[in-house]
């Protein structure tokens, strides 16, 4: 089994894993690591470190983080740099984090940390859409 780590600014990794376990109820291999106002990257990396000790990640550790280059992203680099069965996908959101708790829960060891973040990246994608009233059509408004 793979690790999920969520890593970001303030309480965003909290209430994001809150968000998700209303959905898929509760996830025992996924943790939630902030950032907040006086703490620095030294920090962050000893929660991440933290959180790998508490987790099952014989299958590698997938760091979800929210903006690429910030504090926790780079925290976490310092840990992928290390580990090739360690990887980090930046731009999290609820529809990336559910996709992969899904994916843990079908992991049967077969997919690699890449294949993993690749998949990640991809429901974060396809979970931003848009919708403006201009998009309806007359026939559309009748089945309204």
């Amino acid at each position: 089994m793979f690790g999920i780590i969520v890593g970001t600014h303030g309480l965003f990794a909290e209430e994001l894993l809150k968000s998700c376990e209303m959905i898929c109820g509760e996830q025992k291999n996924v943790r939630a690591v902030t950032l907040i106002p006086g703490e620095g990257p030294d920090d962050v990396v000893a929660k991440y470190e933290k959180a790998v000790k508490e987790l099952d990640c014989a299958g590698g550790v997938l760091f979800l983080n929210d903006l690429f280059g910030g504090s926790p992203y780079n925290a976490a680099c310092r840990l992928v740099i290390g580990n090739e069965n360690y990887g980090i996908v930046t731009g999290v959101n609820l529809p990336m984090l559910v996709e992969m708790c899904g994916a843990q829960l079908m992991d049967d060891g077969s997919q690699g940390i890449q294949e993993l973040m690749e998949k990640a990246a991809e429901a974060g994608r396809n979970g931003t859409h848009t919708f403006h009233a201009s998009q309806i059509s007359d026939d559309d408004e009748e089945g309204l």
